[in-house]
């Protein structure tokens, strides 16, 4: 299967894994400012933007089927949904990934009994259900919910929208959705050797704070960066605060 990826830039090799509903160029403007130092790839994950869909969106396949694409060892950077698959390609072919930068991820992104980071599975059943009906609004309220509560939400949701269908008309986005309802890698973070950045909003309702300091706990080798006024997408609404602290981790690792 052909993914698309977009590369730009020359030094170590950066991978890019967008969150569910978007595409690579959610990251366009990121990779811009680490191209000076880095080789960057954006990866629009199947069912996604350009690239093809798959029938089941299996987390371990998928980052066996990204994995394929770069044999040699890599920095992944993963923010929601592609850092759930981050996490997979970590432990799966730790030898190929030089080191993370998970994003407003989790190991799980439905509430229980053992969980309380995550939103309730109606939360994410809904977004299922009005898929089929009301596919754009659908989207577009998904965009809402990850920028509220963070500063100038307005303006970077506005650059969201506009980028929304920028890689074309996505067409796997169900599947995607049924892994995030089914997700649990809880189990996989103790098998993570690689050093790990995480980045989270403390107004994010998604992914909660209380993901991220799990992870930094659980993980080997973890730096936890907390941005105060952030929500789901601290890579946009506080963007330079973001880039200076991923490329003083990919400086490190490099």
């Amino acid at each position: 299967m052909n993914l698309f990826v977009e590369t730009l830039g020359q030094g170590p090799d950066v991978v890019m894994l967008h969150g569910w509903g978007l595409h690579g160029g959610v990251f366009a403007r990121v990779a811009e400012q680490l191209a000076t130092g880095f080789c960057v790839h954006l990866v629009d994950l199947p069912g996604h933007g350009a690239s093809p869909a798959l029938e089941m969106f299996d987390a371990d396949a998928v980052a066996d089927l990204i994995a394929s694409h770069f044999p040699l060892p890599v920095h992944v950077v993963g923010w929601s949904l592609g850092g759930l698959i981050a996490q997979h390609w970590a432990a799966r072919h730790p030898a190929r990934v030089k080191s993370l930068a998970l994003v407003a991820t989790s190991p799980r992104f439905v509430r229980d009994d053992s969980w309380p980071h995550a939103q309730e599975r109606k939360s994410i059943e809904a977004v299922a259900a009005s898929l089929g009906g009301a596919f754009e609004q659908t989207l577009e309220r998904f965009l809402a919910l990850q920028m509220m509560g963070a500063p100038a939400a307005r303006d970077t949701l506005k650059a969201l929208r506009g980028e929304l269908f920028s890689h074309g008309r996505p067409q796997g986005l169900l599947p995607a959705l049924q892994l995030l309802l089914e997700a649990d890698a809880r189990a996989l973070a103790g098998g993570i050797r690689c050093p790990a950045a995480l980045f989270y909003g403390a107004r994010d309702a998604i992914t909660p704070l209380g993901a991220g300091r799990w992870l930094a706990d659980a993980l080997a080798d973890a730096i936890l960066y907390e941005f105060p006024q952030a929500s789901h997408a601290p890579f946009l609404s506080h963007e330079q605060d973001f880039v200076r602290a991923l490329a003083q981790h990919l400086e490190a690792q490099a």
